[in-house]
């Protein structure tokens, strides 16, 4: 089956509009009325229209001779939904806080979305780095939607006293900007490398792929510690300690006007900097990892 590019009706753009304008208006009419039964409508559309509309761009700018809707589909709910289940088991079991927790985080959520791709591709034919990177873009995709419906779920009940829906729509709006550069990301590149060292139409856990999820964990653990980098950033530059007052909401950072700018350029470049070097590394893996066993171009066997 192949697929059609942008004159399918279903397309990225076509998608991203309506559920934007869907979304948009589903938080006004929330707003207005005060009915919070449509809660569930905004948390859901504003959770899964960036990560919905990322996986049709995919299919959108690739033909795959192998892959279908179905496939796809597939991916993105029951991967997504095997890895968030996973996750949140082995998360269960982690205490504490800091450096060493973040890495592990990224090392249990990368892990958990790898066996879930593993589950939904262990049947499908094999053949093309791309078709790996279609599929595991839907997985981290599907993993990143569910995950987003949870903080949305959190920031609602952030304020004890009553129910926050500006909480819950600036959680959205950041986790919808910051989502093409996370979990759909990594897991496309794990994606592309697993199908790339593809053995007689099965996948196998190479060396490049072990290689790849350290990496990918690596990148995951810098992202979700980049509030912390960007506050010691602050203090080596400002040399002023950072100030913690308590709240009703609990304990925030008080921080002097220089030094809110300079933690917010750290934080903003922080995360482009792991942005620009998770998409470079896609692009390596969909350039170079097309019919390879290595896809980072070492050895150039066909796969």
């Amino acid at each position: 089956m192949v697929m059609e590019r942008s004159a399918h009706p279903l397309s990225w753009w076509r998608v991203f509009l309506v559920g934007l304008a869907l979304w948009v208006a589903s938080v006004v009419v929330t707003g207005l009325t005060g009915n919070f039964n449509l809660v569930p409508t905004v948390v859901l559309l504003g959770s899964f229209l960036v990560p919905v509309t990322a996986v049709l761009w995919y299919l959108d700018h690739y033909d795959s001779p192998t892959l279908t809707g179905r496939d796809v589909l597939n991916g993105f709910l029951i991967g997504g939904v095997l890895g968030v289940l996973g996750a949140s088991i082995l998360e269960s079991w982690l205490l504490g806080a800091g450096p060493l927790l973040t890495l592990l985080v990224g090392v249990i959520e990368e892990g958990a979305k790898l066996l879930a791709l593993l589950f939904v591709v262990w049947r499908l034919p094999h053949t093309s780095a791309r078709d790996g990177v279609v599929m595991g873009a839907a997985v981290g995709f599907g993993f990143a939607a569910l995950e987003s419906s949870g903080y949305a779920l959190t920031a609602l009940f952030s304020n004890p006293a009553h129910l926050s829906l500006a909480a819950l729509v600036q959680t959205e709006l950041l986790r919808g900007v910051l989502a093409p550069f996370g979990h759909g990301l990594w897991t496309g590149i794990l994606g592309g490398v697993l199908f790339a060292g593809a053995r007689g139409g099965r996948v196998r856990l190479t060396r490049w792929v072990l290689l790849t999820y350290l990496g990918v964990s690596l990148l995951h653990a810098l992202w979700d510690s980049m509030r912390g980098v960007a506050v010691l950033v602050t203090l080596l530059i400002t040399g002023t300690p950072v100030q913690e007052v308590s709240t009703p909401a609990g304990t925030v950072l008080a921080f002097t006007p220089q030094q809110a700018s300079v933690f917010t350029e750290a934080e903003l470049g922080g995360y482009a900097v792991v942005s620009v070097i998770g998409v470079l590394w896609l692009v390596l893996v969909w350039l170079r990892g097309r019919a390879m066993a290595d896809p980072y171009g070492v050895r150039r066997e066909l796969a």
